[in-house]
């Protein structure tokens, strides 16, 4: 009996041992690979809001609708900060580098400024962030 009690005790513990390891926890692969993929989302989504933002017609654009690209473009750089512990250091910095650079000239606009000429003063802060996107996107071979 007591060898009976014992066995039956022992089955029981490995029973729940088994289930233990057949959690659905991810492994830190899994967790990476994830991480992974929200970056390369986010970072495609501020490549094309900042590709509208530098698609706006100086000509034509009035001052809303930059704020509007621009403000699209700063949600998306928050989105990508948040995600950034899967790029490497150098991806990292450039992409805030630039990211940075392109709130400040945005701020540093007299409120006067028209969409024409904002859109003319913030071109070179555009391209260096849409050239800093590319460049992490690639490193960490998101799909395009």
């Amino acid at each position: 009996m007591k060898r009976l009690v014992a066995s039956v005790l022992l089955c029981a513990a490995v029973a729940v041992g088994a289930s233990a390891c057949s959690s659905n926890d991810t492994t830190p692969e899994e967790e990476a690979t994830k991480a992974a993929a929200e970056l390369c989302t986010n970072l495609t989504q501020l490549k094309s809001d900042n590709a509208a933002l530098k698609a706006l017609n100086p000509a034509t654009a009035t001052k809303d609708q930059m704020q509007k690209a621009y403000e699209a473009v700063q949600t998306d750089w928050k989105n990508v900060k948040e995600s950034t512990r899967t790029m490497k250091s150098a991806e990292r910095e450039a992409v805030q580098q630039a990211a940075e650079n392109l709130k400040k000239g945005y701020e540093d606009l007299p409120g006067d400024t028209t969409g024409k000429d904002a859109l003319t003063q913030l071109q070179p802060q555009i391209q260096a962030l849409d050239t800093a996107v590319d460049e992490a996107a690639t490193s960490l071979k998101c799909r395009k």
